[in-house]
């Protein structure tokens, strides 16, 4: 093997790319904060309560209207080097309206780490984000966080994970009381007791392990008290008949690892990173057109999975996030673009810690890097050194909520059309038209009525372009595919309508489910599509 082979076979050993995935308000915004706070990237962990009062906000937050509602809007990429690992973090929108981020960003990702309120459970968010894991075969770690609050009985949780989702769980750690009587966790692979200590100047996480000789010494019994003891070793014996861990098994999806703790006090966060990081798989294989591609191929290549525009509203930039799959990435190279066909030469590569920017001289499969884009890169877009590499492409998913855009200033048309074309090209939003009537009176299609409110404040504040909405009464849309399509046949107002998209492929509204089905059912030579490759030939109109 070639010195060459070993570096590269080496710096992919070492990367961990993962996404964190949960519900709203399960403490995933924080659990970033804490995991970052212990890669040394920021010395002061953010507040995501006190936000409203404090001068700085949650790192992971760069967005303004992000600070000014205590929400992720959009996925932020941060990376921070822990135990001899390059840790590539994706902290993901967990609120449903802005799941489509979620699910472009976990294309990126090799593993996951969902994040469980002990005190509600599987939430709906939680479920549909699973099942997109699950889709692609991502293995899972699973986090239940506020142990310090009243919560639910964690067999209970348990087997709420393994009915709702349909995945064993394997507790890896387990939780010692819970609300008021929580203690700490035991870790059954360490045989190592972690005690929790409440108080501000106390942080469960700065107390270190224990080593617990047996479970039934004297000193151990007397640390906990007889009746927690009592509860912990008949919990423990349930347990020995649980769900074994293999790691194969894992890899494949098949269970879920399970640790307990408390993410706002530190409790538990840096024992679960380090084992996280020896659970997680090193960069993996991907799926091409015509084959796989290892990332100890010496070849590079990578996908575009996020366009980001105007992370840095001064100098009106466009990012394009791109997952390096094989190889070694070096400032200036030149690539393939098998979309356009065009070369492209990548000589402003960054890497982030939010708007942080560092310029990157190298990097290694595995990776994420932030592409200076002058608007030449889609969403899906595959790079690589030579031609013939194409990824599979990320799906865009039909919306649920429609609003036909009103120009409150007709002066500003040209701000408005710049804006929702780069918007459209971010995936921030579906922007369709009537094909009639192509500049003006644009529709906008978004899977949650709070990504219209987002864009509204994106075209004021980054295009100086205002808006309002006049919302359009339908629930359902799909792209039509089919010789026999006729736009003016088939459109019936109320209940239906057809439009196009930017890529000119023809879109029908449905008020409702059963206008869809009826549609299905009066044209069977007419495909209904629910999800398109942007970029891929369009459909036929």
């Amino acid at each position: 093997m070639s010195e060459a082979s070993r570096t590269l076979a080496a710096e992919v050993a070492r990367r961990r790319t993962f996404a964190i995935i949960s519900h709203p308000d399960a403490g995933k915004t924080t659990l970033t904060e804490k995991l970052l706070l212990y890669g040394g990237a920021i010395h002061l962990a953010g507040s995501v309560k006190t936000r409203r009062n404090a001068s700085r906000h949650t790192t992971s937050d760069w967005m303004e209207l992000e600070r000014q509602r205590g929400i992720s809007i959009t996925t932020s990429v941060l990376q921070f080097p822990y135990a001899g690992h390059h840790v590539n973090l994706l902290d993901t929108p967990g609120h449903n309206d802005f799941s489509e981020d979620t699910y472009r960003t976990l294309a990126a990702a090799d593993a996951a780490v969902m994040l469980i309120d002990s005190a509600k459970g599987v939430e709906p968010q939680t479920i549909k984000l699973f099942e997109v894991c699950r889709l692609r075969q991502i293995p899972i770690v699973t986090f239940m966080n506020k142990l310090d609050r009243a919560g639910q009985d964690p067999l209970d949780l348990m087997d709420e994970i393994e009915r709702i989702l349909g995945i064993p769980c394997h507790p890896v750690t387990w939780p010692i009381g819970s609300g008021p009587d929580f203690q700490g966790v035991y870790d059954r692979w360490g045989k190592t007791l972690l005690k929790y200590e409440r108080g501000d100047s106390a942080k469960g996480e700065r107390v270190a392990p224990v080593q617990v000789a047996s479970l039934d010494d004297a000193a151990f019994v007397e640390s906990l008290g007889a009746a927690a003891h009592a509860t912990l070793m008949e919990e423990l014996e349930l347990l020995e008949s649980g769900h074994a861990f293999h790691q194969a098994t894992f890899l494949a999806g098949g269970v879920t690892p399970v640790f307990f703790g408390s993410a706002v006090n530190d409790f538990g966060v840096e024992p679960f990173l380090k084992r996280f990081l020896e659970l997680a798989p090193a960069p993996l294989p991907r799926k091409t057109t015509t084959g796989r591609v290892d990332p100890l191929d010496p070849s590079f290549s990578g996908f575009v999975f996020k366009i980001q525009a105007n992370m840095d509203p001064a100098h009106r930039d466009r990012v394009a996030f791109l997952r390096i799959v094989s190889g070694k990435f070096t400032r200036g190279m030149e690539v393939v673009n098998p979309r356009s066909g065009r070369r492209l030469r990548l000589s402003k590569p960054l890497q982030f810690l939010a708007q942080e920017r560092t310029l990157v001289e190298e990097a290694w499969a595995g990776d994420i890097l932030g592409l200076w884009d002058a608007g030449n890169l889609r969403i899906g877009d595959s790079l690589a050194e030579g031609p013939g590499v194409e990824f599979e492409g990320i799906p865009r998913f039909s919306p649920e909520f429609f609003n036909r855009v009103v120009m409150l200033d007709p002066a500003k048309r040209k701000q408005l059309k710049k804006g929702l074309d780069q918007l459209s090209e971010e995936g921030a939003v579906q922007v369709f038209h009537d094909p009639d009537r192509m500049e003006r009176d644009p529709v906008l299609g978004a899977v949650g009525v709070l990504q219209f409110e987002v864009i509204q404040h994106r075209l004021r504040s980054e295009y100086g372009a205002e808006i309002s909405y006049a919302r359009l009464p339908f629930t359902l849309a799909r792209w039509v595919e089919g010789e026999e399509f006729d736009r003016r046949r088939f459109d019936d107002p109320p209940s239906v309508a057809c439009l196009v998209d930017l890529e000119g492929r023809p879109l029908a509204l449905f008020q409702s489910k059963w206008h869809l089905e009826r549609a299905e059912r009066e044209n069977p030579k007419l495909r209904f599509i629910a999800a398109v490759q942007p970029g891929r030939a369009k459909a036929t109109a």
